[in-house]
């Protein structure tokens, strides 16, 4: 029975124990999250952590923590490896700056779609139409304040990010 186990990790050993040359045996900690048809996850952890300090934080880790453990470790470690200074914290930092220049672009054309309806408004057009009567004025009054404007109350120098 056991030389049936051993044909088994033999025969197709995790991306770990293929990349570190070693036995990949039943009690592996890295076969069922690091497979060996992904031999590029196991090589960029290894090479951005080390084996051993993988092997160390997945054994402190009770068993349904590790899959979400090796999840973060596989993206910091590609991160790392693109950006070597701020690993993912400049992804993050990245994609911190699109969201408040998003956001500034918003506030920019909530104001002047609110600019467009108060000249709207105010237009002589709008104001001698006899057909239209109160209706039309009290529904762009009700259209125009019932915009969802978007405020962004973070001050942008206590900012943690660069």
């Amino acid at each position: 029975m056991k030389d049936s186990s051993r044909k088994q990790g033999a025969a197709c050993p995790c991306a770990a124990c293929k990349l570190l040359r070693r036995r990949c045996g039943d009690d592996c900690v890295f076969a069922p999250y690091f497979p060996a048809d992904e031999p590029h996850k196991f090589a960029s952890v290894h090479k951005v952590f080390g084996a051993s300090n993988v092997n160390k934080m997945l054994q402190e880790l009770q068993e349904h923590q590790r899959g979400d453990a090796v999840s973060s470790m596989v993206y910091e470690a590609n991160a790392r490896i693109r950006d070597p200074v701020y690993g993912c914290v400049g992804a993050l930092s990245s994609l911190q700056q699109q969201i408040d220049s998003l956001q500034t672009q918003l506030a920019f054309a909530q104001a002047e779609v609110v600019h467009m309806r108060m000249r709207q408004l105010s237009s002589p057009e709008s104001a001698s139409s006899p057909s239209s009567g109160n209706t039309q004025s009290s529904w762009a009054a009700k259209s125009l304040f019932n915009m969802d404007m978007v405020v962004d109350q973070t001050d942008m120098d206590d900012s943690i990010w660069p």
